[in-house]
């Protein structure tokens, strides 16, 4: 018990030094020799809202991956929750994984379900007994704007709506920190503006979101940080910032 508590304790220093995110002096090569990602260090501090963006092949879906655990760095460091992600094995990535809500460009939603269903489904993997999931399934279905929706098959919904119930599904479990991997790619103006509303709301509750996207528009409005990559490097990190276009 005494080290168990040690290493809690270890691991909340290392948050409060250097943030729920911290990655240090990151590489990654790909074993076709490519390099994606070229000694990146950032660190995201708990309730941030932070943009990450550039161009294609700038190392964004890299660096999202490493925070996933769906890949491991060549070189350097990556930390989540201050836990040590090279250190975790195989058979503790799942649970790793339940501090952290993601939402994909193309929703990724189970379609011979409903609303209901898709939303419960990450409950029941982390075992959440059936009278809880009861409870808050519809309680986080009326969050997102989609109380009334519960029954309908998923590819009866708009786009918007598709994207509300993969934004319900990610915040089920109470993430830690929230994902959000071109979220309004597929998505028209007006549809985009309320998936970028619903995750301000999500940050301003407690949560720590981070964003990669390509939409100018949303970037320069919203005035949280942004970070801009360049061919797997950092260009540049600024505070209410803008989307920047680097030559």
């Amino acid at each position: 018990m005494a080290n168990k508590e040690l290493r809690r304790r270890k691991r909340e220093k290392m948050i409060e030094e250097n943030g729920v995110i911290y990655l240090d002096n990151v590489s990654k090569v790909y074993s076709t020799g490519s390099p994606a990602l070229n000694g990146v260090t950032l660190s995201i501090g708990s309730g941030e809202f932070v943009f990450i963006v550039g161009d294609s092949g700038s190392g964004k879906s890299t660096l999202i991956k490493l925070l996933l655990r769906e890949l491991t760095a060549s070189s350097g460091s990556v930390y989540v929750m201050g836990q040590d992600l090279a250190a975790l094995k195989h058979r503790q990535v799942p649970k790793f994984r339940r501090n952290i809500g993601v939402v994909f460009q193309d929703f990724r939603l189970l379609n011979d379900r409903n609303v209901y269903e898709n939303v419960a489904f990450a409950q029941r993997i982390v075992e959440t007994p059936a009278s809880e999931i009861r409870r808050n399934v519809p309680a986080i279905l009326a969050t997102v704007g989609l109380a009334g929706k519960y029954k309908a098959k998923t590819r009866q919904l708009s786009g918007g709506e598709q994207q509300r119930v993969a934004l319900a599904r990610a915040l089920i479990n109470n993430p830690s920190i929230l994902l959000a991997d071109e979220p309004t790619g597929n998505l028209d103006p007006k549809n985009s503006w309320e998936i970028m509303r619903l995750l301000d709301e999500i940050n301003a509750n407690g949560t720590t979101v981070v964003v990669v996207t390509h939409s100018r528009e949303i970037v320069n409005a919203m005035h949280k940080r942004v970070v801009t990559m360049k061919k797997g490097v950092i260009v540049s990190d600024e505070e209410g910032g803008e989307y920047i276009d680097e030559d």
